[in-house]
């Protein structure tokens, strides 16, 4: 008998509200629609809602792109309502499909615009301005999967259909061209409840000299011709019937200086947009793939792009992402600014489904271990302002035999680290002492773990000759460079 009389109290308060709000013609109007229509000059109940979909990274260009356009005379209202309203869309909201809202506050969210700057971004608010000569109004709405908006949204709705839409094509063309990702070197993460794209990072551009990247004669140069001059001379380029996108392979051991090798070309390449896919992020090519093309020039680097072959974690199987990036490598115009920059430590795992697309790689360097002249540069390299001898760097350059450039660095900071324990500044003792215990028998797991010693680029055990690799599993191919190193957890860019 409670529940009985619980419901029908509940239900008389219901009745009540319903009276309160009808007056026996038509509904009373909400405070917020109110509002709006009293802007638009019309019903706003009685027009139509058109609604636009954005990935939650580019709520911050939609949001720069309509101040722009807004401009002058701009207002921007709030709408008082439960935390769950973004699964109710505008035209639901004006016809008070959930209740009479009310005006309330905006709700902003900070959002990253580079690696140092941050906008006050509308999260939850309704812009009010004129386009074109006629009023409209947007509500802006930021993603919220946990109350069911799964990506941001734009939903504008005016008294003119065709301003509507000269509306949203304007506030895509500016989201391009004033992109707060153009020209920025970012990394992507992906969203915690599906594969797609959930948040970018914005890093510094890396600042790595010519000088710090030591390659054998002409090396650099053809990288920079591929990855850097070419697109100097894009012009001249189409007008010979040429393409410009590009697919660059730099394969090798590990530590041997490809990370630092792309570090150097990222560094040349200031203005570039530049997207960094690494591990699960691979995953996103395709996003990564859209926005080089929107973004141009650009270049996406897959690091350890090999690893999306052995990788049985991925959601869709490691042969769909396999099949993503060849796509990908292939799925653009032939006059599109984008350049593929891919490593990888494991050539073998690659070369079949490249060999199968032709095309798709225009330039493959491989990075092997340094030769003597090499490790002799590496070595001054970083015991550059140090006491060190040059016949004593020279000496350790010629034992340290199947060393990676992260041997290199590791052997003098050893050096410097033995003669601050003893109070003494670094000499060729420290050197010699520092070398030994590296080369030692104790340390063979050190050396593995720098990628130093014999076969640390053995293949996967397959007697099968593929092409790349012989019977041992050393790569083969003419030895194109070499470079100083920094691993990946250097990577302050």
């Amino acid at each position: 008998m409670t529940d009985t009389n619980d419901f029908i109290a509940t239900y008389k308060r219901f009745l009540d509200q319903v009276v309160r709000d009808f007056d026996g013609r038509e509904p009373r109007v909400s405070p917020l629609t109110e509002r709006i229509s009293d802007h638009l000059g019309h019903d706003a109940r009685e027009l139509p809602v058109v609604k636009e979909s954005l990935s939650r990274p580019r709520l911050v260009d939609a949001d720069l792109a309509i101040a722009a356009i807004a401009a002058d005379g701009h207002d921007v209202i709030g709408l008082a309502g439960p935390p769950d309203l973004p699964e109710a869309s505008f035209a639901t909201i004006l016809r008070g499909g959930i209740g009479r809202l009310d005006l309330g506050a905006v709700d902003y969210v900070s959002l990253p615009t580079g690696p140092d700057a941050e906008r006050q971004v509308v999260a939850r608010g309704i812009h009010l301005f004129t386009y074109d000569g006629a009023r409209v109004a947007i509500l802006q709405r930021d993603a919220a999967r946990e109350w069911g908006a799964d990506t941001a949204t734009l939903e504008v709705v005016a008294a003119d259909r065709e301003v509507v839409t000269r509306l949203l094509q304007d506030v895509r063309r500016r989201m391009i061209e004033r992109s707060v990702l153009r020209g920025q070197l970012m990394t992507f993460t992906g969203d915690e409840y599906e594969a797609t794209l959930g948040g970018i990072t914005f890093h510094r551009r890396p600042d790595i000299a010519a000088a710090d990247v030591i390659l054998p004669d002409g090396t650099l140069e053809r990288l920079a011709r591929h990855v850097v001059q070419l697109g100097d001379h894009r012009d001249r380029m189409l007008a010979a019937g040429q393409h410009l996108k590009r697919g660059i392979l730099l394969y090798g051991p590990p530590g041997t200086g490809k990370t630092h090798t792309v570090r150097h070309l990222l560094t040349r390449t200031d203005g570039t947009t530049a997207i960094m896919l690494a591990g699960g992020s691979l995953a996103l090519i395709g996003e990564a793939t859209r926005i080089a093309r929107a973004m141009q020039p650009a270049i996406i680097v897959l690091e350890d792009c090999d690893l999306i072959a052995q990788d049985r974690d991925l959601d869709d199987g490691p042969e769909t992402t396999l099949f993503e990036v060849l796509e990908a490598l292939d799925g653009l115009d032939g006059d599109a600014d984008v350049t593929f920059l891919l490593t990888t430590n494991r050539v073998d795992l690659l070369e079949r489904a490249l060999a199968q697309r032709p095309g798709r790689v225009d330039l493959a360097v491989e990075i092997p271990l340094p030769d003597e002249r090499a490790r002799r540069e590496l070595f001054a390299l970083y015991a550059e302002g140090l006491a060190f001898s040059a016949e004593a760097l020279g000496a350790a350059a010629e034992r340290a035999e199947d060393v990676t450039a992260s041997f290199a660095k590791e052997l003098i900071r050893r050096a410097v680290l033995d003669a601050a324990i003893v109070d003494a500044e670094p000499c060729d003792v420290h050197l010699s002492d520092a070398l030994d215990e590296l080369l030692s028998d104790r340390e063979s797991l050190t050396r593995s773990l720098l990628a130093s010693g014999p076969k640390q680029f053995a293949g996967d055990g397959d007697d099968d000759d593929d092409g790349w690799g012989d019977a041992d599993g050393e790569a083969r191919g003419p030895r194109d460079g070499y470079s100083s190193a920094l691993s990946i957890d250097e990577l302050d860019v």
